[in-house]
């Protein structure tokens, strides 16, 4: 792999950044997860740091118990359509799921995206981990793992075929001859499989992009497996740096597999961060949030990771419960976690609970420490770059402002944008159409 690598910086739209309770921080906006103007200010701040894109999380079934943040929030593709317009160079990535929605659809939406962005959309594809999911898609049966991956996998080989539908040059729009495209330029996929009969072609132009970037979010077996197949990058997250070095040198092993190079996949690992003068005030900061969380609330929390099981039943101070396989058909690499952490160090339900809902950040002190946390993941490579959110509500603008810039002064990080695409930001080669 090149020497010359560059760390890559995303930023996740998450509402009020630290916990599933940060909204009642003093410094939250307590309805940022649907207020357009933090949303903005978010993005234009991410811009100004030159980072490569914000990322927006999505679900599709939520219930009482859910995190605030998920009871009320903006779907993906509105919201990045509309900072497709206040934005110039920040990527847009979006979360949208292949086991609820239709090929056609997505890929026409996604490209729409990227032209209304010039060139900056991306799509994290998610297979739906929660099992209510069917309830709200007239289905009787949430899709199992395997099935969804399996869903999944051909699900974007008809995208991307939808996506070479047109050759770039295609559209001639000459107005003194008549001719408005050229149809040998045209191509229909008329793809029949065993989950999916699409015939295409797509009914809009090649992208600026050539096609948008693709994420992959998760890190079970399949995930990896699907990454590494089609993804440009993944979205993960692991406690040490030895578990996601192991995550990525598992993965980038994987591409050789598909003809790809270890530079075809960026792997992200998603962070939580806090930036303070000290380690009194960076203690502070994690405090004053994390005592805003109620058990109640950390147990809801908790459950939903295992198809919002019930943890309530136990007794909170005894070992973590014997649950069995719950969670095998949901989070499955985060519960295979949590399990496993509360074996090894004889966790209670309490500690498990409180640990999930308010986990300290992985990167947390001065700048230059956060700086030197990030640097030591990217250079030992367990990540090609990071998706930051906030420890605290106010901590974003702060790691913009303080750590950014020691990270640009290291060598490590941009100082202006490369380009005006988010695959130029990414240093990813243009997809050539598999019809030339």
């Amino acid at each position: 792999m090149s020497n010359n690598r560059q760390l890559r910086l995303g930023t996740i739209l998450h509402g009020a950044s630290g916990n599933m309770s940060a909204w009642r921080h003093p410094a939250a906006i307590a309805d940022a997860s649907i207020n357009f103007e933090f949303v903005k200010e978010t993005a234009l701040k991410a811009e100004a740091g030159k980072l490569d894109f914000l990322f927006v999380a999505d679900g599709l079934y939520i219930n009482e118990k859910s995190i605030p943040h998920f009871l009320n929030r903006f779907e993906p593709l509105t919201v990045l359509s509309a900072l497709a317009s206040v934005t110039t160079h920040l990527g847009l990535v979006g979360t949208l799921s292949t086991s609820y929605s239709e090929p056609f659809t997505v890929a026409r939406q996604f490209a729409s995206l990227d032209h209304l962005s010039k060139g900056r959309a991306g799509w994290n594809v998610v297979t739906s981990p929660l099992e209510g999911s069917a309830k709200n898609f007239s289905r009787e049966i949430h899709p199992e793992h395997a099935l969804r991956y399996r869903i999944a996998d051909e699900y974007l080989d008809v995208v991307k075929g939808l996506w070479d539908s047109w050759e770039e040059d295609a559209f001639i729009r000459d107005k003194e001859s008549g001719q408005f495209f050229d149809a040998n330029k045209l191509h229909t996929l008329n793809h029949h499989g065993d989950f999916f009969k699409v015939a295409g072609p797509l009914n809009i132009s090649r992208t600026p992009q050539g096609r948008p970037i693709v994420f992959q979010a998760g890190a079970s077996d399949d995930g990896k497996k699907l990454a590494a197949r089609h993804a440009d990058a993944i979205f993960t997250h692991h406690e040490t740096l030895e578990e996601a070095q192991h995550f990525y040198r598992d993965v980038k092993g994987q591409l050789a597999n598909h003809g790809r190079s270890p530079e075809d996949l960026h792997i992200f690992q998603g962070v939580s961060v806090i930036v303070g003068k000290d380690a009194a005030d960076v203690e502070n900061q994690y405090q004053t949030t994390a005592a805003l969380v109620s058990i109640n609330d950390a147990l809801n929390y908790l459950g939903r990771y295992f198809e919002h099981h019930d943890f309530s039943q136990y007794p909170l101070d005894e070992a973590f419960p014997d649950i069995g396989d719950l969670g095998q058909n949901s989070f499955r690499s985060t519960t295979d976690e949590i399990k496993r952490n509360a074996r090894e160090r004889n966790l209670t339900l309490r500690q498990v609970a409180l640990e999930a809902a308010s986990p300290r950040p992985r990167f947390s002190g001065t700048a230059q420490q956060v700086a030197d946390g990030l640097q030591q993941w990217f250079e030992s490579h367990a990540a090609d770059g990071f998706i930051i959110q906030g420890g605290t509500p106010d901590t974003f603008p702060r790691f913009v402002d303080e750590v950014v810039p020691v990270l640009q002064a290291r060598g490590l990080f941009r100082t202006e944008y490369p380009g005006t695409t988010l695959r130029e930001s990414l240093g990813l080669a243009s997809p050539v159409n598999q019809y030339l």
